[in-house]
């Protein structure tokens, strides 16, 4: 009996190690402000699936030629457009007490998720809302949710996911709030868009994806690393290069493994050439590798 309870558990540690070491099901994707802004469209597209990447995420764009022309060179491509990153939700957000910059805000968020059906993505990023000396926590919870329930329906009929953010906007600032948020508007179509980077300044990504489990429907993948200044030998934080900072990416892969994340990520750094490109895409790799 010993004999047996010491093969199976040597059985089920050596599956265990390898499900641990195996790549996680996530899409790579890239920010379109991550690419060369010297090169054309379709250039940079190319460039973006020559390097290792399958996905994109693009910004709100009121411009409808622009937008068209958009897609069709992410079409040419082969390189599909996953997500829309509102542009407007920090100018203009939904938690103001002003009318007109809630009309704003909205207008930008319904041009979103026109973008997003043009597009063939399913998924709009949303700030939804500011905490500010005008604007008191529970008024940014009570007016951005009214506001995102006005938006539920039409995001319905284009079947396109409004995914809520938390990126130091003095909202949103535990994992328990953030599944509290979305889980008070009883849709699948009000999700979390969770990125890793973003939380770090004070708590552990891998605790927030636990918390959130299915309620993500999309990633954003950046470093974060604290340092000592030389000069005024204070500390200071800042975003890095993926594996270059404080995440522990092996429990992230782990927590994504547990809740069986299966989507898209997007890498949210800054932009650079082929070779700055190739480089976090190899990074990336190694991520979801659990390398």
């Amino acid at each position: 009996m010993q004999r047996r309870h010491f093969l199976t558990c040597g059985a089920a540690a050596a599956a265990s190690a390898a499900f641990g070491a195996s790549r996680l099901p996530i899409t790579k994707a890239v920010l379109l402000g991550m690419l060369p802004g010297q090169l054309s469209l379709a250039e940079r597209f190319a460039l973006a699936r020559e390097v290792g990447f399958a996905e994109l995420e693009a910004p709100q764009t009121d411009d409808e030629r622009r937008a068209e022309e958009i897609g069709r060179a992410a079409a040419d491509a082969k390189l599909r457009i996953h997500s829309v990153m509102n542009g407007d939700h920090w100018r203009f957000p939904l938690s103001s007490g002003d009318p007109e910059v809630v009309a704003k805000s909205m207008k930008a968020m319904r041009t979103s998720l026109r973008n997003a059906k043009l597009w063939g993505a399913d998924t709009v990023l949303l700030v939804p809302a500011v905490v500010n000396p005008q604007t008191s926590y529970k008024q940014a919870w009570d007016r951005s949710r009214r506001q995102i329930e006005e938006l539920i329906p039409e995001a319905e009929k284009l079947k396109v996911v409004i995914a809520v953010e938390e990126v130091w906007n003095k909202f949103l600032l535990s994992p328990l709030e953030f599944a509290h948020y979305v889980d008070e508007f009883k849709t699948t179509s009000v999700r979390a868009y969770f990125d890793v980077g973003n939380v770090v300044l004070f708590s552990y990504p891998q605790d927030w994806i636990r918390t959130l489990g299915k309620r993500i429907v999309k990633l954003h993948f950046k470093d974060f690393k604290f340092a000592q200044n030389p000069q005024t030998r204070k500390r200071e934080a800042d975003f890095v290069n993926l594996r270059d900072g404080e995440i522990d990416w092996k429990e992230i892969h782990a927590a994504l493994g547990e809740i069986g994340y299966k989507g898209s990520a997007t890498v949210e750094l800054a932009g650079g050439d082929k070779a700055y490109l190739a480089d976090v895409s190899q990074r990336f790799d190694r991520i979801l590798e659990g390398a």
